[in-house]
């Protein structure tokens, strides 16, 4: 496993500039980053992961993201199964809370052991810590105005559908 390669995985339900802010800093810490869109059982899915993927690409490319960050999805297994087919050996986190932390640090403590894959938390710039994609999903729904909150490629989405 490759401690230079790294993958940032996450619902991207929609993506809103927490996941970008994490995403810019983990392309400045690993020489390939892997944005991985997963499949979360646990939440209903907005849209479908074409379309966060699509949207995530625009985002990265309208933020000027370096090149070396690799957009894909993943359903096939566990997330450590994706890291070992792409030889990443660190998973990248964004936590906001104490309660990101409770939920990620027994995943973390399985996935080194199930594939010897370390995980790396980042905190989000303050600006995005309270932002999250189900906030987004709920201001969105109600005709809330989310640009704060999201990259403009995805507000545009949000707000027309295309």
């Amino acid at each position: 496993m490759n401690p230079r390669i790294a993958v940032v995985p996450g619902s991207f339900d929609p993506p809103t500039l927490g996941h970008l802010d994490v995403i810019r800093r983990a392309a400045g810490l690993y020489d390939e980053l892997h944005v991985l869109v997963v499949h979360n059982p646990g939440k209903e899915a907005l849209l479908p992961i074409a379309q966060r993927l699509a949207l995530i690409e625009q985002s990265i490319a309208e933020s000027e993201i370096g090149g070396n960050v690799i957009v894909a999805s993943w359903s096939m297994g566990l997330l450590v199964d994706y890291a070992t087919d792409v030889d990443a050996g660190v998973l990248v986190k964004g936590i906001r809370s104490q309660v990101d932390v409770a939920y990620e640090t027994p995943m973390a403590i399985v996935n080194r052991h199930l594939a010897h894959v370390e995980t790396v938390f980042l905190l989000p710039d303050p600006s995005h810590a309270l932002v999250s994609s189900s906030l987004v999903r709920q201001v969105a729904s109600l005709g809330g105005d989310v640009s704060p909150f999201v990259p403009a490629s995805v507000a545009r989405f949000l707000a027309t559908g295309r």
